[in-house]
């Protein structure tokens, strides 16, 4: 296990932007000098107090992560592929950036961070505890009609936009998705059996089983934009 300040290995989008985004308001040591958490309490990133599992399906795992301006996390331990949607850090709304991390598969991590403020740090990540699928272009959703902005094996992630009034086609995934929105807004995801789950802030979430068609529909006056993300097993 290697014991690490955060940091990552992100084709999208670079390590390098996401650092530069919360630089002001997260802290970050330098790569080189390896922390040393000898005496405190090092948990798994399931077990951080921070990192609220709201959601679990097997191996897939949706976390609702908030630090408070002036907190630190405790140090905590990845060990499996995970992919970010960042909501805002300290300064304010971060639009929704996503980054993956799957070099935690090979070599697990020890960090925490923190928060300088002075406003709230929030998350929502999933992390994959699972094999993952060896054929990265396989079984891509029907009725998506953009390209993913990350894929491989253990995630698939799309950003949408929808104008007011706005509905997107039928969606089917192979695998569970979660639909965030990360802009101010109101949305609507519409089950195939009629149930509808209403999104009607940042952050705010609804998780879909495998194979379940539902649409997304902008039910605002305004713009919304949402990132829909696939745990893939």
């Amino acid at each position: 296990m290697k014991v690490s300040a955060l940091r990552s290995h992100l084709p999208f989008p670079s390590f390098a932007l996401v650092a530069a985004l919360f630089a002001a308001n997260l802290s970050i040591a330098a790569p080189a000098a390896e922390p040393d958490f000898s005496g405190e309490r090092i948990v798994s990133v399931l077990d951080e107090p921070r990192h609220r599992t709201v959601h679990k399906e097997g191996d897939l795992y949706l976390l609702d992560v908030q630090v408070n301006p002036g907190d630190e996390s405790l140090p905590h331990t990845h060990s499996s592929a995970l992919l970010v949607t960042y909501i805002s850090n300290g300064a304010g709304p971060v639009n929704g950036r996503v980054s993956v991390n799957t070099d935690y598969v090979k070599e697990t991590v020890t960090h925490k961070i923190s928060n300088a403020g002075p406003g709230l740090m929030r998350i929502i990540a999933m992390t994959n505890l699972g094999p993952g699928e060896s054929d990265v272009l396989a079984g891509r959703p029907q009725g998506m009609q953009q390209d993913p902005v990350v894929e491989n094996e253990w995630f698939r992630s799309y950003r949408l936009r929808l104008e007011p009034g706005q509905e997107s086609p039928a969606l089917v995934f192979e695998n569970p998705s979660v639909v965030v929105q990360v802009t101010e807004g109101k949305t609507h995801v519409s089950r195939a059996d009629g149930i509808t789950a209403e999104l009607d802030e940042m952050a705010k979430w609804a998780w879909r089983d495998a194979g379940s068609a539902y649409r997304v529909t902008n039910k605002g006056s305004e713009p919304v934009e949402l990132v829909i993300n696939e745990g893939r097993r």
